[in-house]
This record gives structure tokens, C-alpha cells and sequence, in this order.
């Protein structure tokens, strides 16, 4: 590079996707050519996973956050940056990936009985070869033929074990052929299925699974036998299983879970191959004007599979319903294929990882370090409020339209003109705070005191504005905050460009809402019988939540909680007529949350607690640890629902902290972060066409790589994993 001067690069933002970005074009490699800035509106990064420390020091989150095992472009830039920042574990709790994550492969799902009651279904997935971000040296496992190869063989393992009714866990284990697999040739596969059709049904146990190992053969060679009569081999299959099975739901209640499983992976293989989706240049993307029930239904899925505990736990961790009304759930059929092939076929080491600590603890303090570093500069109390494009009456002939200027609003200064520090320690951990340093800020008493609310949508008090020109002040832009954000910052671009109005129109985001809960009693204790679990599908308005209890050590209580628990949902948008300019919205609805919360743990926690509850049915208030109080034994507690104001809750109804739907028929108008209509822009987040559709990290940080990419050409696309590029 010589003295050639630096590229400038604006990144605004501070989710996962852009930290990702920056992350990847201040490589060495690079060798300095890019310098990035990142713009932030409040003090911290994180974006939907930010997380901050309140009294206590107790981690207070957004939501439920657990990684899954496939997010194997988090886990590799999460473990690069753990190797890059050296920890010193002498001094630092969380020197290693390892120390801040731990494995946990207990899945639970909740279902109501005949009579009313709900129960819970769990059970552990056994661990998968590796680990998250370890090199991929299989070829293609990320591919649809792969994946539904591994489903057929799933296929076969589930038979065997409900003809044999092997109930005991090895029966869930995946089948792994060892040596070289026999060749075959078109004419030989074609003689074997002709002569398995002559059965008529397939219906016995033996003949079906020799029917599978077929069509594992088929797989391996899809180009070479005609579609039609494979499809004929796969519906005679799907047919026998179900007759062979049904009839086992009556007589053995307690398959009827297993039984749902392979009634809906029977529905995926039999409409993979009728919708030709292993040959069509679009693979899955093909289906995404489906609603994901709507398609298995199409594909012979049964009622009982498609409204089973499974697949509405699928829409729940999804949070797939539309402005967050239960009647209205939605996800396209694509993607949620995508997406449940993946956690099923292509996690590492475990089927969850938990962190010990906070996200921001855990995931976005360590970037923030390795970052600051590499001299990455941030910019908190910037909130982005314009940006400006190049007048079309301006640009030279074969020019493209550009961004020419970002538009400020300063929320705060720093005192010294200094650049604002914003991590705090706790027990050996870097963290953010929940509440910003007022110490730092220039009339930062006054501010606390008139409760400016930095992170607020609806709080648009300022110190200043600032304008940032293109040339002067950057060359490049990575437009990293949330969908939601984007009809107020980009109003230029919304208006000129048809592609991005129809994005801002059709992929919708829906607000969620979450409460934390610290207890005197575990769980045990407290008549749950089902493990460390991480549960969905159960009661609104919280239909999931997990057993958190691994984060207390991390705390600072003077008499630590026995257990603390998190729960999630969606929250439904309000009446039409409700006034959402006003900037006491965000308070009426975390008081609407409130209300959702205190009603929960009266009404329904009880039928996974049983012990919780007075005679009565209400929940047992003592129970909550109040930080505040933090007296010996629950006789200085006040058994009333007054204490659950101690806990913590949320609404997340700003627009960038919305959560990213997947509605059937609204893929197809998301933008690439590789789209190269505007010179110098690209964009970054869960909600681009960034190959993994889904509202997670792991999208966010594939997204963040691409528009990487579009910049410095690096990462290779090919290092992207599961991204399917041209």
C-alpha cells in the first residue's frame, strides 16, 4: 500500500452484521487498507443482541438468545476473534470461545393434553461430529441432496426403531456408513426400483427400508434416472410408512411424537422430489411462496403432524406471525426447509450452545476489544437520520447513483472530545451496562436526570447534528441497522427506487417481548422434572423459554438465586388508532408486557412449575430475589405481585430492534448486500438476500461477510458457508 491513502469505510450500526463486516475488512491481510467507522446510535453495539448488567450486576437481555449448531460463520469469526484478542485467563473468566459457550442438546417441546392440560415433550439430541466453525472438509454438506440424504436415512432409523419399539435413545442415533459406498449403475438402479414398485405399497418394514437404501443410491447419481419413476418410488414409500404406522398411534400413544417426526420428514423427501427441488437452479427457494404447513399439507403431511407440538415450536422460535397475532402465523416454506435441515442434519458438537454470560458479554464486548485494536473507530450517540443520494440530474453519463452524505443526529458528547468507553467489568468479564456512563457525557447529570432515553426511537433529543461527506469523510457505506429503521433513514432512496420500496413494503418485522425471573428455588424444586431444557410451543404469551440458571455465577449477588429463567414471545402491534409518535409508547407497551408477564406466572407457569403456585393457583411472589433486597430468606419478601417490578422485562418495539419475518411470498424481495445499483453502498442484516433468510445471527453475520465482500471482494464467496452463490 505504500502511502496510498486508506479507503474510508462508514459503517452504521452495531448489530451482528455489521460488527461482522468490520471484523472482516480490518484483517491483516487487508494491510491497513480499509479503515472503518462505526457509527451507533446510544452506548452500546449489539443490536437485537445486545445485552447490559443492571442491579445485581444481573445480565438483562433483549430475549432468549442461544446459538444453534449450525452457525458456522458466527462460531468461525467468534472463535478467530477469541484467538486474536489472547485473553489472559489468569485474569479474564472467558479467555477461550470454549470457557463463554457450553454445549446443551436438551430440546423440549410443549403440547395441551385432551383435557386441557399442557405437557412437556423433551429429549437429547446426541452430538454431532466437530464443532461449529471448525474447517468443513465434507463435500457439499450444505447442499439439499445432502441434506435430504441424511433425512432418508433418519427415515430409516425412526422405522426400525418404532416397528421394533425401541424407545431407548440410541434409536435416535444418525447411521453413519462406514468404507466406500457400492457403484451402481442407471440401469441397475432403474431394474431395483422397478422391481420394489411391483410390490404395490411397500408395506412391509423390511422391503420399506430396503425402498430407502435406494434411494440413498439415487441420490448419489439424481441426474441419471428419469424424475418420473423415482417419484413414483417415493410417493409408494411415503404411502407404506403411513399405512405401516398410523395404526400405531392408537395402539402405542406414546409413539405419536416419533410418529409426527416422520410424517413431516416423509412430507420434506416426497416434496423435495415432486417439486423437483434438487434440480431446479433455485433448490429451495423455489417453494417460498408456500406457507411452510401449507406445503407439507400438499405433500401428504397429515393434521396431526402438521399442528403437532414440533411444528408449532418451529413458528414459535421463529416468531412467525404476522404483527404478532397467533391467528396469523407464516413462514415461507423454503426457508423454514432450510432452516429445519440445518439444526437437524448439520449441527457440531451440539445441537444448542449456551452462553455463560450476556451476548454482549460473551459475543460483542470481545469484537468491541479486538476491533478498538485494529483501530476501528466508534462512534456512540450517533443516530443516523438521512441518508443523502446523488441527485440524478448530477451524474455523468454510464455513472452510478452514490450516497454523497450521512446525516446526524449527535445525541450526546463526550467530555475532552474523547472517544466514549463503553465496557465496565464484572467478576473478570468486560460488559456492557445497561445505562450509559453519564460521567462521560457532557450534561450527563442533567440527562439522567430528565431520563433521556438514548436507545429510544421516540427520544429524539440531541446536543447537535453532524453531516458526513462523501470523498471528505467516507467512501464507502455499510448500511447495517435493522428493516424497521430503513423508511425513516432512507427516505431518498425508498422514493427513487421501486426495488426498495418493495422490500420496505413486503418483508415485515414483528415486535417481541420478554421476561426474565431470578428464583430462591431451582427448578426441581419447583416440581420441574425435564432437565436444563430450552422449551417452545407452549402457552401465549410466552411460548418459549429455557432454564438460565448457568449465568448466575456471572452475576454479583450478595446471596446468588437458586435459578433464573427467560422467557419470549411475539407482542402484537397495537390498535391502528394508538397514537405510535407519541414518545410515551415504548412505556405503555413495557407496561403492556408487564401486565402479559405477572398474568403468565398467575395462570400458566404452573402446569411446569406445579410448586410455584399457592393452593390457590397464584404464583408464590416470595419467591422472586430481589436485587434491591437482598436480605437473608424470603420472610423479608412480600408475597405480592408488586415484587415482579425487581425482575426484568422488555418490549422491543423500536423499529431496528423488530424481529425479521420469513412471510411466504416476501423472500423474493429482499436486496443482496452484493447488489451494486448504488456505487458505494451496501447493506448488511438478517433481513437481506443473504443466502440463510431467517431472523438469527448467524444471517446477520453471513450478510455482514457478503457486504464485506462487495467492498474488498474478500471473504471469498466460496468461504461464506451455506451460502449458495451462482
Amino acid at each position: 500500500m505504500g502511502t496510498d491513502k486508506p479507503i474510508e469505510v462508514a459503517i452504521i450500526g452495531g448489530g451482528a452484521a455489521s460488527v461482522a463486516a468490520a471484523f472482516e475488512l480490518t484483517r491483516p491481510q487487508h494491510c491497513g487498507k480499509y479503515r472503518v467507522s462505526v457509527y451507533q446510535m446510544g452506548w452500546r453495539l449489539g443490536g437485537k443482541g445486545a445485552s447490559g448488567r443492571g442491579p445485581a450486576d444481573r445480565i438483562e437481555e433483549h430475549g432468549l438468545h442461544v446459538w444453534l449448531g449450525f452457525y458456522e460463520n458466527a462460531f468461525r469469526l467468534l472463535r478467530e476473534c477469541y484467538e486474536e484478542l489472547d485473553r489472559d485467563g489468569n485474569i479474564r473468566r472467558f479467555a477461550d470461545w470454549r470457557d463463554a459457550f457450553f454445549p446443551d442438546s436438551h430440546v423440549g417441546m410443549a403440547h395441551r393434553s385432551e383435557n386441557g392440560d399442557w405437557l412437556s415433550w423433551t429429549a437429547y439430541f446426541p452430538p454431532g461430529n466437530g464443532l461449529p466453525g471448525d474447517p468443513v472438509v465434507e463435500n457439499h454438506p450444505f447442499s439439499l441432496v445432502n441434506y435430504i440424504g441424511r433425512a432418508i436415512a433418519l427415515l430409516q432409523t425412526l422405522l426400525f426403531s418404532v416397528e421394533t419399539r425401541r424407545a431407548d435413545d440410541a434409536s435416535y442415533e444418525r447411521r453413519e456408513e462406514d468404507g466406500a459406498k457400492p457403484e451402481y449403475s442407471a440401469a441397475e438402479v432403474m431394474s431395483r426400483i422397478v422391481a420394489l414398485l411391483r410390490v404395490g405399497l411397500l408395506a412391509t418394514t423390511g422391503v420399506l427400508i430396503e425402498a430407502l437404501a435406494v434411494m440413498q443410491i439415487v441420490l448419489r447419481m439424481i441426474q441419471s434416472v428419469p424424475e418420473g419413476i423415482v417419484l413414483r418410488l417415493v410417493e409408494q414409500i411415503a404411502s407404506g410408512i403411513r399405512l405401516r404406522l398410523e395404526s400405531l398411534i392408537v395402539a402405542a400413544p406414546d409413539f405419536r411424537y416419533r410418529w409426527e417426526i416422520i410424517d413431516m420428514i416423509v412430507a420434506i423427501v416426497v416434496g423435495a422430489f415432486r417439486y423437483r427441488l434438487l434440480t431446479d437452479p433455485d433448490g429451495l427457494d423455489a417453494i417460498n411462496e408456500f406457507d411452510c404447513r401449507e406445503w407439507l399439507r400438499l405433500n401428504g403431511a397429515s393434521e396431526h403432524a402438521i399442528n403437532s407440538s414440533f411444528v408449532r415450536g418451529l413458528y414459535d422460535l421463529a416468531l412467525a406471525y404476522q404483527n404478532g397475532e397467533r391467528s396469523r402465523p407464516g413462514v415461507a416454506s423454503g426457508q423454514a426447509l432450510r432452516g429445519i435441515l440445518r439444526l437437524f442434519f448439520s449441527y457440531r458438537g451440539a445441537f444448542f450452545w449456551k452462553m455463560r454470560a450476556g451476548m454482549g458479554d460473551v459475543v460483542f464486548a470481545p469484537f468491541y476489544e479486538v476491533l478498538a485494536r485494529r483501530g476501528v473507530r466508534f462512534h456512540f450517540f450517533h443516530r443516523l437520520t438521512n441518508v443523502m443520494l446523488s441527485p440524478a440530474d448530477s451524474l455523468n453519463v454510464g455513472e452510478r447513483p452514490h450516497v454523497v452524505g450521512l446525516e446526524f443526529d449527535v445525541q450526546a458528547e463526550i467530555h475532552g472530545g474523547r472517544e466514549y468507553y463503553p465496557l465496565i467489568e464484572v467478576n473478570g468479564i468486560p460488559c456492557w451496562p445497561s445505562k450509559p456512563d453519564h460521567n462521560q457525557l457532557k450534561a450527563g447529570s442533567s440527562m439522567q436526570l430528565n431520563g433521556w432515553d438514548f436507545e429510544s426511537h421516540w427520544d429524539r433529543r440531541r446536543v447537535g447534528t453532524k453531516t458526513l461527506r462523501v470523498v471528505n469523510d467516507f467512501d464507502f457505506v455499510v448500511l447495517g441497522v435493522g428493516i424497521g429503521e430503513i423508511p425513516y433513514v432512507c427516505k431518498e432512496l425508498v422514493a427513487a427506487d421501486a426495488r426498495w420500496r418493495a422490500m420496505v413494503e413486503n418483508v415485515k418485522t414483528v415486535a417481541t417481548q420478554a421476561f426474565q425471573v431470578w428464583l430462591r428455588e431451582d427448578l426441581e424444586q419447583l416440581g420441574w422434572a425435564g432437565g436444563p431444557v430450552t422449551i417452545a410451543g407452549f402457552h401465549h404469551p410466552f411460548d418459549t423459554w429455557a432454564d438460565m440458571r448457568h449465568v448466575v455465577p456471572s452475576e454479583s449477588w450478595s446471596r446468588p438465586p437458586k435459578c433464573v429463567a427467560y422467557f419470549c414471545s411475539v407482542l402484537a402491534d397495537p390498535p391502528a388508532e394508538q397514537d405510535k409518535a407519541d414518545r410515551a409508547y415504548p412505556k405503555i407497551r413495557r407496561e403492556e408486557v408487564r401486565r402479559n408477564a405477572i398474568d403468565f406466572l398467575n395462570n400458566h407457569v404452573r402446569f411446569f412449575w406445579p410448586k410455584a403456585v399457592e393452593p390457590t393457583g397464584r404464583f408464590r411472589w416470595e419467591l422472586l430475589c430481589n436485587p434491591f433486597d437482598q436480605r437473608d430468606g424470603s420472610e423479608n419478601a412480600v408475597a405480592c405481585e408488586a415484587l415482579f417490578d425487581s425482575q426484568f422485562w422488555t418490549a422491543n418495539v423500536n423499529p431496528t430492534d423488530r424481529f425479521v419475518l420469513a412471510l411466504p411470498g416476501t423472500i423474493k424481495y429482499r436486496i443482496s448486500p452484493l447488489d451494486y445499483t448504488y456505487d458505494n453502498l451496501t447493506i448488511a442484516g438478517d433481513w437481506t438476500a443473504c443466502g440463510f433468510t431467517e431472523g438469527c445471527v448467524e444471517a446477520a453475520v453471513m450478510s455482514g461477510r457478503l457486504a464485506a465482500h462487495a467492498i474488498a471482494g474478500a471473504p471469498a464467496l466460496e468461504e461464506i458457508i451455506g451460502y449458495d452463490h451462482p
